[in-house]
């Protein structure tokens, strides 16, 4: 009677199983389908696109589609803006937002917590209601056309990440801490030495973050940057939309192009980032 319980509670486990793998692999497929049709008209010569039923495998294959937009837009120009206001961005937030996030976690000062949550209050507002006197600010400083406000404001840190990395800095030993400064080390000499060595899959997270959201963003470049040839890679394929919507292939290699350097920071880092998410969310 046992072992045929056993056995019942067995199968009912593996059915479970089964239909979640089956779920998530219907989900996989749902959210991979677009990709793989983005890739595939990529690839296609103009009047492959039309055909019906579609053509998934290309026939032949255009690579010369992924040069071609080179001669419709300055992508580059483009990557390279992009690039550059991202790099700073990020490297910019990993490290304000580590430095505040570790004077929340392991500084103890008066109000310290009151503090804190007035940051997390600042979640709250939308960024619209800022949009304007922000403008008005970087106007008066004649910031308007430059890179200035798209890398500058990631100095002062960001209220998100600050929580994210607090929240994990707090379940790292407070003895660690304790023993260093036996040791003579300074607050500082434990943040870079200690707390940062042992934060890598919260900063790698938090990173990667920030790098999709600025390489994505189009809403702080196209207020603050009037000249084409500052603008980035999300304004540039705007515009290369506008202008070559009928040309489909191009279109679809011209995204392809821009969302590959995304998918290749997600593969890199998709260890340290699944793991630095899982633990500030479940943890502190």
């Amino acid at each position: 009677m046992r072992l045929s319980t056993q056995l019942i509670r067995g199968g009912a486990e593996a059915l479970r199983r089964a239909l979640a793998h089956l779920a998530l692999l219907a989900g996989a497929v749902a959210f991979a389908a677009p990709f793989v049709f983005m890739v595939s008209t990529s690839l296609k010569a103009h009047r492959q696109i039309v055909v019906f039923p579609p053509i998934l495998i290309p026939n032949p294959v255009i690579w010369h589609n992924y040069t071609d937009v080179f001669f419709y837009a300055p992508l580059h120009r483009y990557f390279l803006n992009t690039l550059l206001i991202s790099s700073t961005w990020v490297s910019g937030a990993v490290l304000s937002s580590s430095l505040a996030a570790y004077a929340f976690a392991r500084l103890r000062a008066p109000g310290r917590d009151v503090i804190f949550m007035i940051m997390l209050g600042t979640m709250m507002v939308p960024g619209m209601v800022t949009l304007i006197p922000t403008y008005v600010v970087f106007a008066k400083l004649d910031w308007i056309d430059t890179f200035l406000p798209l890398t500058i404001p990631t100095l002062l840190g960001s209220a998100f990440y600050i929580f994210l990395l607090r929240q994990f800095f707090m379940t790292i030993p407070i003895e660690l801490d304790e023993a260093a400064h036996i040791d003579g080390a300074t607050f500082f000499q434990i943040y870079y030495k200690i707390i940062l060595p042992l934060s890598k899959p919260a900063l790698i997270g938090v990173a990667v973050f920030n790098f999709m959201w600025v390489w994505n963003d189009f809403l702080g470049p196209i207020i603050y940057l009037n000249d084409p040839d500052k603008f980035t890679l999300a304004i540039g394929l705007a515009g290369f939309k506008s202008l070559y919507s009928a040309q489909w292939h191009l279109l679809m290699a011209a995204s392809t192009a821009v969302l590959l350097p995304m998918i290749i920071v997600f593969f890199i880092g998709q260890k340290y980032f699944i793991q630095g998410i899982a633990l500030t969310g479940l943890k502190g």
